[in-house]
Protein backbone atom coordinates (compact mmCIF):
# COMPACT_ATOMS: atom_id res chain seq x y z
CA UNK A 1 0.00 0.00 0.00
CA UNK A 2 3.02 2.93 0.96
CA UNK A 3 4.54 1.42 -2.38
CA UNK A 4 1.76 2.51 -4.34
CA UNK A 5 1.14 6.35 -2.62
CA UNK A 6 5.06 6.49 -3.06
CA UNK A 7 4.83 5.90 -6.34
CA UNK A 8 1.86 8.60 -7.09
CA UNK A 9 3.63 10.66 -5.05
CA UNK A 10 6.72 10.61 -7.67
CA UNK A 11 4.39 11.07 -10.36
CA UNK A 12 2.28 14.19 -8.78
CA UNK A 13 6.46 15.97 -8.15
CA UNK A 14 6.99 15.42 -11.57
CA UNK A 15 3.34 16.54 -12.98
CA UNK A 16 3.56 19.80 -10.41
CA UNK A 17 6.99 21.29 -11.98
CA UNK A 18 5.75 19.83 -15.73
CA UNK A 19 2.68 21.70 -15.22
CA UNK A 20 4.04 24.74 -13.79
CA UNK A 21 6.78 24.95 -16.95
CA UNK A 22 4.37 23.99 -19.27
CA UNK A 23 2.10 27.50 -18.09
CA UNK A 24 5.43 29.06 -19.42
CA UNK A 25 5.70 29.81 -15.24
CA UNK A 26 8.76 29.91 -12.60
CA UNK A 27 9.02 29.09 -9.32
CA UNK A 28 9.78 32.45 -8.23
CA UNK A 29 6.61 33.89 -10.57
CA UNK A 30 4.27 31.30 -8.65
CA UNK A 31 5.89 32.16 -5.51
CA UNK A 32 4.86 35.62 -6.01
CA UNK A 33 1.29 35.44 -6.93
CA UNK A 34 1.17 32.47 -3.43
CA UNK A 35 2.48 35.19 -1.44
CA UNK A 36 4.83 31.87 -0.59
CA UNK A 37 8.74 31.71 -1.11
CA UNK A 38 10.58 30.22 -3.95
CA UNK A 39 11.67 27.53 -1.71
CA UNK A 40 8.31 26.53 -0.89
CA UNK A 41 7.42 25.56 -4.49
CA UNK A 42 10.85 23.94 -4.92
CA UNK A 43 10.17 21.88 -2.07
CA UNK A 44 6.55 20.68 -3.20
CA UNK A 45 7.68 20.20 -6.64
CA UNK A 46 10.50 17.62 -5.27
CA UNK A 47 7.68 16.35 -2.29
CA UNK A 48 9.73 17.51 0.60
CA UNK A 49 6.76 19.48 1.89
CA UNK A 50 3.02 18.46 1.85
CA UNK A 51 0.65 21.15 -0.14
CA UNK A 52 -2.59 21.62 1.39
CA UNK A 53 -5.46 22.07 -0.64
CA UNK A 54 -6.32 25.49 -0.93
CA UNK A 55 -2.36 26.09 -2.44
CA UNK A 56 -3.14 22.71 -4.52
CA UNK A 57 -6.37 24.41 -6.20
CA UNK A 58 -4.38 27.61 -6.33
CA UNK A 59 -1.41 26.01 -8.23
CA UNK A 60 -3.88 24.11 -10.33
CA UNK A 61 -6.48 27.19 -11.28
CA UNK A 62 -2.55 29.22 -12.25
CA UNK A 63 -1.42 26.44 -14.41
CA UNK A 64 -4.70 25.69 -16.43
CA UNK A 65 -5.29 21.98 -15.69
CA UNK A 66 -7.55 20.35 -13.08
CA UNK A 67 -6.78 18.49 -9.87
CA UNK A 68 -7.14 14.98 -11.47
CA UNK A 69 -4.77 16.40 -14.08
CA UNK A 70 -1.91 16.45 -11.54
CA UNK A 71 -3.29 13.76 -8.77
CA UNK A 72 -3.52 11.33 -11.82
CA UNK A 73 -1.61 12.30 -14.90
CA UNK A 74 -2.20 8.99 -16.66
CA UNK A 75 -6.07 8.62 -16.06
CA UNK A 76 -6.60 12.04 -17.77
CA UNK A 77 -4.23 11.37 -20.54
CA UNK A 78 -5.96 8.19 -20.99
CA UNK A 79 -9.72 9.81 -21.03
CA UNK A 80 -8.19 12.01 -23.36
CA UNK A 81 -7.15 9.71 -25.58
CA UNK A 82 -10.17 7.56 -25.79
CA UNK A 83 -12.11 10.57 -26.39
CA UNK A 84 -9.47 11.02 -29.81
CA UNK A 85 -10.00 7.57 -30.74
CA UNK A 86 -13.69 7.41 -30.54
CA UNK A 87 -13.95 10.76 -33.10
Amino acid sequence: LSEGKERRGDSMKVTLRAARVNAGLTQREVAERLGKDSHTILNWEKGRFSIDTGNFLALCSMYGCTKDDIIMPNSSALSEQNKEEKK
